[in-house]
């Protein structure tokens, strides 16, 4: 069901969140092969969900999404236990003194906490692939990679045992899972969303996300989670978007967006060009910068950020990490000046492009999930780099803050999910996911069931 239906459900007494809960922590346990939790909240979801109970049956209102069970990246913080961030370098760490502002807001709106999710460690990652907690299995297939760094939200949303997960997407750590998974993302306008309470990779960088079924539910979501945290100084206000217009102009990103690309996701483009009724084609001329300084202020602020975790205990971060930390944290800061320049240019020009059409298009991934431990992929003829490829399409257009969703089909050479990103102009998330319904209704979307049924 949906997330309205749900609490609705739960509201009218035709099921209760006790019982939802129940539902969800033995999905959750039949599911334990795809590694997707770290930590499941047991015995807080069964009092939370008790306590909704109780509300309703004494007349009060439990919120909008009464009964819901979400699940978060272990990156949020959680009361009562330590934020691991996917690593034993944070095991030292106090416990959280109170749960992040997110996971307050979803739970205020009715919402039940049930697990926390596996991830590429410190959220440095594409594969869902990690060297203390093990690999995150993809539900479509565990020989193959669900996507990183939120690998473990979408794999539990995708399996269908929770049907909201929240991650966190620095330079596509939503996109590229929610991809490779089956399900719907959104990454919210950088700064939309409070990041109290939340673990911080790239500061400058770093997006609060959501992952659920379909663009209403995450619609839901978004307006539980949306609202000032004087928490969060980054955080906008005063913003007023656009209404969603009626006649919603689209175009495909070309250039740097339209190769190498596996048949299966060429394909998922063409099809939301004709369900957008989108004919243009427009260039983001700086995209390949846009990703050069992405890499540049991902990797010196993120080794700035553990350079005295390194220097104290090296040997408590994975290999593949400690290494690309040390390499960042010698960056020169001359480096981050220029790309923190060039981000200015490469917003500037999509701003451009985006007064030409309403949403912008374009793939999320080159290629459908790939088996776990790959380092190299072939796509269209092409040897792909996993690590430094996977989110080719991603990492450029996160220097601009936009907001961003996913949609995915099921690819019909390889019978695995492709995505398309789907890209607005800043806060009009709503516009974007007024487009991401449309290809709904268009029949581009295959919900993960579907796929799944499809798929065997």
């Amino acid at each position: 069901m949906s997330l309205a239906a749900t609490a609705e459900a739960v509201c009218s007494g035709r099921t209760s969140a006790s019982e939802t809960v129940a539902q969800a922590l033995a999905a959750i346990e039949a599911a334990a092969g795809l590694n997707a939790a770290t930590h499941v909240h047991a015995e807080r979801a069964r009092a939370r969900a008790a306590a909704l109970d109780a509300r309703i049956s004494e007349g009060g209102d439990p919120g909008p999404l009464a009964g819901v069970p979400f699940a978060v990246k272990n990156l949020f913080d959680v009361e009562g236990q330590i934020t691991r961030a996917g690593s034993r370098a944070t095991g030292a760490d106090p416990p959280a003194a109170r749960d992040a502002y997110a996971i307050r807001a979803l739970e205020e709106a009715g919402a039940v906490l049930v697990a926390s999710t596996n991830m590429d460690e410190l959220a440095y990652g594409f594969s869902g692939e990690n060297a203390h907690d093990g690999d995150t299995r993809n539900p479509r297939d565990p020989r193959l990679s669900a996507g990183g760094s939120s690998s473990g939200s979408a794999a539990l949303v995708a399996a269908g045992a929770v049907p909201l997960a929240l991650g966190t997407d620095t330079n596509g750590s939503v996109r590229v899972p929610a991809a490779l998974s089956g399900i719907a993302g959104l990454k919210p306008t950088y700064g939309r969303l409070s990041r109290s309470g939340v673990f911080s990779f790239v500061h400058s960088l770093d997006h609060v996300g959501v992952f659920a079924a379909t663009a209403d539910d995450l619609a839901a979501a978004l307006a539980a989670l949306d609202g000032p945290d004087p928490d969060d100084p980054a955080q906008a206000s005063g913003v007023s978007p656009r209404p969603v217009p009626q006649e919603l102009r689209a175009a495909r990103l070309g250039g740097w967006f339209a190769a190498p690309l596996h048949p299966d996701v060429a394909e998922a483009v063409d099809a939301a060009a004709g369900a957008l009724g989108a004919p243009t084609t427009v260039e983001l001329t700086l995209a390949e910068a846009a990703r050069a300084a992405a890499f540049v202020l991902t990797t010196a602020e993120g080794g700035q950020r553990h350079l005295a975790g390194l220097a104290r205990h090296a040997e408590r971060f994975g290999p593949l990490v400690r290494d690309r930390l040390r390499a960042g944290a010698l960056v020169p800061a001359a480096w981050t000046g220029r790309a923190q320049k060039l981000r200015r240019r490469v917003t500037d020009e999509l701003s451009d492009l985006h007064r030409e059409a309403d949403v912008l298009f374009a793939p999320a991934t080159p290629c459908p999930a790939f088996p776990l431990g790959t380092a190299e992929h072939g796509v269209a003829g092409e040897v792909l780099p996993i690590r430094l490829g996977i989110g080719m399409f991603t990492q450029p257009l996160t220097l601009t803050g936009v907001p961003i969703g996913v949609a995915v089909r099921r690819g019909a050479r390889s019978g695995l999910p492709v995505g398309v990103q789907v890209i607005g102009r800043p806060f009009e998330e709503a516009t974007v996911l007024a487009a991401m319904a449309r290809l709904e209704k268009a029949g581009f979307v295959m919900h993960p069931a579907q796929t799944e049924a499809a798929h065997a």
